[in-house]
């Protein structure tokens, strides 16, 4: 699922600059998108076009963009080196049972 959306995403982005190339901008540029197109359409239709045509496929841009990040999120949070340890050392000690109370030895003779 990933990969399909990363190659769609691929797709837009190369749309997406091929459509800003070709518009006429304000100091020339490439200017393809300029002139009457061999009678098609208008000069002011080819702009109107290739500005919805780029605004389109910025929001398509945006919105994989957006899913891409949400799809590598959900994979979970790196594992510890220590979830990684077999069970039986990661296991936590057993607890040990407390020993018979141990009667108090009697005093020590002092000494002279």
């Amino acid at each position: 699922m990933e990969a399909v959306i990363l190659v769609v995403h691929l797709l837009i982005a190369l749309a997406l600059i091929g459509v800003v190339m070709i518009q006429k901008s304000e100091g020339g540029g490439l200017g393809i998108g300029g002139g009457t197109m061999g009678g098609m359409m208008t000069t002011r239709g080819t702009a109107n076009l290739l500005t919805r045509t780029t605004a389109i496929l910025a929001g398509c841009f945006m919105f994989t963009s957006i899913v891409l990040v949400i799809l590598a999120g959900s994979h979970g949070r790196p594992a510890s080196i220590i979830d990684a340890l077999p069970a039986e050392q990661n296991a936590p000690l057993a607890p040990t049972p407390n020993p018979a109370p141990v009667a108090p030895a009697a005093p020590a003779a002092p000494v002279q």
